[in-house]
């Protein structure tokens, strides 16, 4: 509509677009304002594939920067400045909606950025938006969309100063605030009151997700127009050299070799030659005197496939010459190269599977190796306590806390690459109780006649692990003693592995046929855990 004073005519036709308005929204208005609904969530969707993309690209500079710094630097530092001036206008964007979602739905600041068009209960309001955005004159706009659209001439022209002035005239990155021709009113009107006048709530902030929606697309042109200028500025063949990648520089006898071996710049329609043989690093080509072999690495596009299976173990190494023509004169270049690779005896260990076994809380001794690698370079981890190195290269500690199985996994250095070289699992057990010992009788002996004579010389209780390997040391930290004298059973208690005075007393009263019990025997262990282990009985004879 146009401003300044109406007529009583305008005033009448104002009155009946108004009633109009009112009618239509009667009938359409809620669907309407739900398809708003539905094309924000859209455009929400699509400005948060554009950020991503645009991480991506700059990305792209971040590596490019590692290979010359010298060159990236200016084109990564416009990159990164541009994405501060799109995050600025977008924030600010941003701001604008949260502040019509607080106005128009009554809420706060907290509650609004979280708000989206599905979720408001006003978005015909259109009152509120036009007040913020336009003011009282749509002829003359005073309202935040003034300050939006100043705001969004001046990211504008940041965004084209990052491009080559001669090069302006080609990039179309949208944001146009032109005035615009309004059928309505018979005449120009101002972007700010063509965007913003009269509009429901909805639709405003689907306008404003619009604009955001430009504000990604110039990033992203500005982004790629920038990367671009990179490779334009690259030279296509700065350097030559000789490089030779293999699949693996580790090989088993049978196993086959693979390396490719090519220059690192080149052309596709001739391809260069190669030479396997001795080189001297002071010459320009061949070696005088040398044979070379041509015919076993086959070049196709430039790249030379090399295959061989070895046949004995050790280090293999080779090397050669790529031959290249000039196309500017057709003289030939040679570029040197050459590589190693190990190979070994293929190699099996096999344990048995029931003593793979871990005890908890003692050093259990691990042995890890790979044929053909040297010890430094294996390396070995698991997953239920600690690996730690013990003794010689390849040897290993490993203690256990707990659980049912412990993985270690081991990893060799193949070239400065860590390779997988198995995963192996152990069953993960306590260890077992010892066994109680009194006057040279253990638990569970067939014969337990003990002479009086070996009872009294007896100084108390002993811990002994039967049967295993591990030299591990339990102490009896008490047990007690029961016995029968003159028909009378007598209990003493001991505090420790020795035999107590009371104990003692009993003990000298005993007669021949009588029986000792050594009952209650409680026993620390090297991991600090109390255990009670079973006792034994003994006759005096």
């Amino acid at each position: 509509m146009a401003g300044g004073k109406e007529t009583p005519r305008q005033k009448m036709i104002g009155m009946m677009y108004l009633v109009l308005t009112a009618l239509l929204a009667l009938n359409v208005s809620k669907e309407i304002l739900n398809a708003f609904a539905i094309i924000n969530a859209g455009l929400i969707d699509t400005n948060r594939n554009f950020a991503a993309k645009n991480e991506v690209t700059f990305n792209d500079f971040v590596k490019a920067m590692q290979n010359d710094p010298v060159k990236v630097k200016p084109y990564k530092d416009k990159a990164e400045a541009a994405m501060k001036d799109a995050k600025n206008m977008y924030d600010y964007v941003d701001s604008l909606k949260t502040m019509l979602f607080m106005k128009v739905e009554q809420v706060e600041k907290n509650v609004a950025d979280t708000l989206t068009i599905e979720w408001m209960d006003k978005k015909d309001n259109y009152d509120i938006p036009t007040h913020e955005l336009i003011g009282d004159d749509p002829g003359n706009p005073t309202g935040k969309a003034k300050e939006l659209k100043q705001r969004i001439i001046d990211f504008r022209g940041k965004m084209l100063n990052y491009v080559d002035e001669k090069e302006r005239g080609n990039m179309n990155i949208g944001l146009k605030t032109d005035d615009q021709y309004s059928i309505v009113d018979g005449g120009m009107v101002s972007w700010e009151t063509n965007n913003f006048y009269h509009i429901p709530c909805a639709a405003v902030i689907a306008i404003m997700s619009r604009i955001q929606n430009e504000i990604k697309n110039a990033e992203s042109d500005i982004l790629k127009h920038l990367y671009t200028k990179i490779d334009a500025s690259s030279f296509k063949f700065d350097t030559l050299a000789g490089r030779v990648v293999a699949s693996s520089n580790y090989v088993l006898i049978g196993d086959e070799y693979r390396a490719e071996i090519f220059v690192a710049a080149f052309s596709t329609t001739s391809n260069p030659t190669v030479f396997l043989g001795e080189i001297d690093s002071t010459l320009a080509g061949p070696k005088p005197g040398v044979v070379y072999d041509t015919t076993s690495v086959v070049v196709s596009k430039g790249v030379g496939v090399y295959k061989l299976s070895p046949s004995s173990e050790g280090e293999n190494k080779y090397s050669g010459l790529i031959r290249v023509k000039n196309p500017s004169d057709n003289s030939y270049k040679f570029f040197p190269f050459k590589s190693a690779f190990m190979s070994a005896r293929p190699a099996a260990v096999v344990s048995p599977t029931k003593m793979n076994v871990l005890y908890i809380g003692v050093d259990n001794p691990i042995s890890v190796s790979v044929p053909g690698v040297p010890a430094e370079k294996v390396r070995a981890v698991c997953t239920a306590g600690s690996l730690s190195p013990s003794g010689k290269k390849g040897d290993f500690v490993c203690r256990v806390k707990g659980g049912a199985k412990c993985n270690i996994t081991v990893s060799a250095d193949f070239g400065g690459t860590s390779k997988p070289m198995g995963n192996f699992e152990f069953r993960i057990k306590p260890v077992p109780d010892p066994v109680a010992n009194f006057a040279g009788k253990r638990a569970g002996d067939p014969n337990m006649a003990v002479s009086k004579s070996a009872v009294l010389a007896a100084q108390g209780v002993l811990a002994e692990m039967v049967n295993f390997d591990f030299d591990l040391k339990f102490k009896v930290v008490s047990f007690e003693m029961s016995m029968t004298i003159n028909g009378v059973e007598a209990t003493a208690k001991s505090n420790g592995n020795m035999v107590s005075p009371e104990q003692k007393t009993y003990m000298t009263k005993v007669k021949a046929g009588s029986k000792i019990y050594i009952d209650n025997v409680k026993v620390v262990g090297p991991d600090g855990t109390m255990r009670t282990i079973p006792g034994l009985s003994i006759k005096v004879i």
